[in-house]
C-alpha cells in the first residue's frame, strides 16, 4: 500500500566526524584509499539507519559520499580544470574559488551509479537520488570555454541525463535535480533552463523532482534572505513554466520562510515536495510545528500529492541537531496521515 504524506530530505545530512569536519561545507576528507571508500560507505549506512528511524519513507544517501553537491560531480568530468581556479559570484550573492571549464565537457565514466547501487542494497523502500541541475552548475564554474551559461548548460544535461539514466536503471525511484539558481536568475531559467532540466530528465520512467529552494543555512544565504523582504515571491516567475514541464515533483521551501503558501497553487496538478523543516536553524522544530506546515499546504495541493520534506540540505548542522529535525519530519507527517485518516 502507498503510503501517503511520502517523507524525504532535500538532500545532504551531516557527515560523521571521522569521515569530514562537521557543520562545514566543503570539508576534506579525513581518511584516504580504501579507508576513504569504507568509510563512505559506512557513513551512508548510518545515513539510511537514521532515516529509517525516523520514519522517512523515501530514502536518501544524505550525500554522505560527496564534498559538495555540485562539484563532486563536476569533478569526474573531463574538461574542467580543478586546479585552474577563478573567484565568482554564486547565486549572485556570494563569492567562492571554483574550477574553471577549459575545454568540451564530457563524462568519460558514471559518477553516482556504484553508490546508487550501494544505497539500493541497503533498503527496501522507495529511494531518491539528488544531481546538481544545469543551470546551478554552470553558476558553480568558470566557463573558459563556451562562453556561453546556454551553451554549457546544454552540453550539462545532456551528461547529467546520461547519468539520471543509469542512476534509473540501478534502482532508483525518484531522480532530484537541485536547481537553486532557479530563485535568482528568472530570464534564464524561463528562456532556457527549465527546457535545459526536461533534457537532463529526458526518457526517464522514473519520477523526477526539481529542488528549488533558498539555499544551505549559511551566512551568506541568511544574509541574502533579510534583504528579500516580508514576502519572497521568487517562486512566482518560474512556476507557471514548471507547471507545464514534464518534471513530477517540484520541492520548495516553506516553514519559517516569508513564501506565500499560495504561490502553490500555480503548480497544482504536481506532486509538492513540501520544505517542513528549517535549516538554517539550530532549532530543532516539534512535530505539531512540522504538522501545522502541512496542514497549511494542504489548502494548495492535494494529499495524494503531498511530500513533506526538509528546506534544503542539512549538511551545514550537527548531527545532533539533525537527527532531531528528521524525527520531527517523520512524526509531524504522522500527525497529518491520523488526521486525513479520520
Amino acid at each position: 500500500m502507498k503510503t501517503l504524506l511520502p517523507t524525504s530530505t532535500a538532500g545532504s545530512l551531516p557527515k560523521p566526524s571521522w569521515l569530514a569536519q562537521p557543520e562545514t561545507l566543503w570539508s576534506p576528507w579525513k581518511l584516504e584509499g580504501e579507508e576513504l571508500v569504507g568509510g563512505k560507505q559506512d557513513a551512508l549506512r548510518l545515513a539510511v539507519e537514521d532515516q529509517r528511524q525516523a520514519g522517512i519513507t523515501i530514502v536518501g544517501d544524505g550525500e554522505q559520499t560527496r564534498q559538495h553537491f555540485v562539484t563532486t560531480f563536476v569533478e569526474h568530468l573531463s574538461g574542467v580544470d580543478f586546479e585552474k581556479r577563478e573567484t565568482v559570484r554564486i547565486r549572485n550573492r556570494y563569492d567562492a574559488s571554483v574550477p574553471t571549464v577549459v575545454g568540451a565537457v564530457s563524462r568519460p565514466n558514471p559518477v553516482f551509479v556504484e553508490d546508487a547501487k550501494f544505497l539500493r542494497a541497503q533498503t527496501d523502500q522507495p529511494i531518491k537520488w539528488t544531481l546538481p541541475g544545469p543551470m546551478t552548475m554552470i553558476d558553480t564554474l568558470y566557463d573558459a570555454h563556451y562562453k556561453s551559461r546556454e551553451k554549457l548548460a546544454w552540453e550539462f544535461a545532456r551528461i547529467l541525463n546520461q547519468e539520471a539514466r543509469e542512476l534509473e536503471a540501478a534502482g532508483v525511484d525518484i531522480i532530484q535535480f537541485d536547481e537553486p539558481a532557479f530563485n535568482v536568475f528568472f530570464d534564464e531559467a524561463n528562456d532556457w533552463g527549465i527546457a535545459t532540466l526536461e533534457k537532463a530528465a529526458e526518457g526517464l520512467k522514473c519520477e523526477t523532482a526539481v529542488h528549488i529552494c533558498y539555499g544551505y543555512g549559511i551566512k551568506a544565504n541568511t544574509d541574502w534572505k533579510k534583504t528579500l523582504g516580508s514576502e519572497w515571491r521568487q517562486y512566482e516567475e518560474t512556476f507557471p513554466n514548471l507547471q507545464k514541464s514534464r518534471i513530477n515533483i517540484i520541492s520548495l521551501e516553506c516553514h519559517h520562510s516569508h513564501v506565500p503558501m499560495d504561490l502553490i497553487e500555480l503548480i497544482r496538478g504536481k506532486k509538492v515536495m513540501i520544505g517542513a523543516i528549517d535549516v538554517a536553524t539550530d532549532t530543532v522544530e516539534t512535530p505539531e510545528e512540522v504538522a501545522d506546515t502541512l496542514r497549511k499546504a494542504l489548502q494548495f495541493v492535494d494529499a495524494d500529492k503531498l511530500y513533506p520534506s526538509t528546506n534544503c540540505g542539512m549538511a551545514p548542522l550537527s548531527r545532533r541537531v539533525a537527527r532531531g529535525k528528521l524525527d520531527a519530519l517523520g512524526a509531524g507527517a504522522e500527525i497529518v496521515r491520523q488526521e486525513l485518516a479520520a
